[in-house]
């Protein structure tokens, strides 16, 4: 029987009439590695898809089958009880850490225990971190006011500033968090030049890389220590659950998963089973949004009742040549200000037909909020505007529908404005 071995994506070589290996061809591409990246070719019983294995404890064969997986320094794929492991859960974890070049991953039950449990796990009383001003106002909060009542010290930087982070840096400084692109204004940190910054001085980096996917960017590939993302959004793709993922080094990641079962953030079997099932289909999802994006965001930008467009696909964003740099696409999600008052954007979101009024991005369905009433609603309005969020601000998060059919969407709803 031939063992179960994991599938390694990797360029093949041609034979030549000489018989000899010529130069390797391309690198798969993304439907290619999505499908097979990090995936056992033969599966438990003989199931094409990862069975979902729904138990919460696992039984062993006798006494000495029980102290053999105590002494084992490799029992990854053998656990005693569900918090601390499932195989459905590692299948998928062992995905996601091919799709991002890693060489482990671990999968939690959200994005923002993607967030916060290596956060926790990380500093101590004492340490002092780095966050970007642009990061995800959830993650600022837990910064900014969770953190800092264990004794955790942060300051905040200019998204993408590279100077003033180096500036920030303290002797007891532990870690630096980025997003890239940030939400909402898709601002890019320069990943590379960051890490030169950070692996010097021993001070680790954790980039938030939910907006681009592994297929759009390769943080860890250009010297970043650790990857997270909201499964939630591009990577299981259906607006169907929750979770999250942290992806990096195999010791780093031991370490936390080491901790983490004290947490119990965990996910259940039939959630990875969902998030596996939406990952085969990543590369053709994000394919569809990187093209709707761009088409979009270039209508927009030439739409007389649009004030200002934000999307690192365009030229006129401050970071487009970073992200052309580093990003082999830019991502379905298009921020913009509607050249009016918030009265008026709220017209044009409500006039739309194909985008539902709901937040998250990355699935299947097109989404639109304004960020002033969504996610900033209880922040004061002086507090909102000096952190850019206007009233006249829109986020739209594209699903898969047709290009042609969301700019006649829009243009429809800009004769609302």
């Amino acid at each position: 029987m031939r063992p179960l071995t994991t599938t390694t994506i990797q360029p093949s070589a041609r034979v030549n009439g000489n018989g000899h290996k010529s130069e390797p061809d391309a690198a798969p591409g993304p439907s290619t590695r999505v499908l097979h990246a990090g995936a056992p070719m033969r599966k438990g019983f003989n199931s094409l898809t990862p069975p979902i294995v729904q138990s919460a404890a696992y039984t062993f064969h006798d006494t000495a089958d029980l102290i053999a997986y105590k002494e084992s320094d490799s029992a990854q794929d053998r656990r005693e009880y569900g918090r601390y492991g499932n195989p459905t859960v590692r299948a998928v974890e062992k995905r996601l850490a091919a799709l991002e070049g890693g060489e482990d991953a671990l999968l939690l039950s959200s994005g923002m225990a993607a967030i916060t449990i290596p956060l926790l796990l990380l500093l101590q009383a004492g340490d002092h971190l780095i966050v970007g001003d642009d990061a995800y106002h959830r993650t600022r909060v837990f910064v900014n006011d969770f953190l800092q009542r264990y004794g955790v010290e942060a300051t905040t930087t200019p998204s993408g500033d590279l100077a003033a982070i180096e500036r920030a840096i303290r002797p007891n400084t532990r870690l630096i968090l980025a997003e890239t692109p940030t939400n909402p204004f898709l601002r890019c940190v320069d990943l590379a030049g960051l890490a030169q910054i950070a692996r010097p001085r021993g001070i680790l980096t954790l980039i938030d890389s939910t907006f681009a996917t592994p297929l759009n960017q390769q943080p860890l590939a250009l010297g970043i220590d650790l990857v997270i993302h909201s499964v939630t959004k591009y990577l299981a793709g259906h607006n169907d659950l929750l979770a999250g993922t942290i992806v990096g080094g195999a010791e780093l990641i031991a370490r936390l998963r080491e901790s983490h079962a004290l947490f119990g953030a965990v996910v259940d079997p039939a959630t990875a089973y969902q998030i596996n099932r939406g990952l085969q289909t990543l590369g053709l999802r994000v394919q569809r949004q990187n093209a709707s994006g761009l088409a979009v965001a270039r209508f927009l930008e030439e739409h007389p009742k649009i004030g200002r467009v934000w999307y690192p696909g365009l030229s006129s964003h401050p970071d487009h040549a970073v992200a052309r740099r580093q990003m082999s696409g830019f991502g379905g999600v298009v921020s913009f200000e509607i050249a009016g008052d918030g009265p008026a954007a709220s017209r044009f979101v409500d006039a739309l037909r194909l985008a539902h009024i709901a937040p998250s991005l990355g699935g299947v369905d097109t989404l639109v909020i304004q960020p002033a009433i969504m996610s900033y609603f209880d922040m004061p309005p002086a507090q909102r505007r000096a952190l850019g969020i206007s009233d006249e601000l829109i986020r739209l998060a594209l699903g898969i529908e047709d290009a042609a059919d969301l700019i006649a969407d829009l243009a429809q709803a800009l004769e609302a404005v």
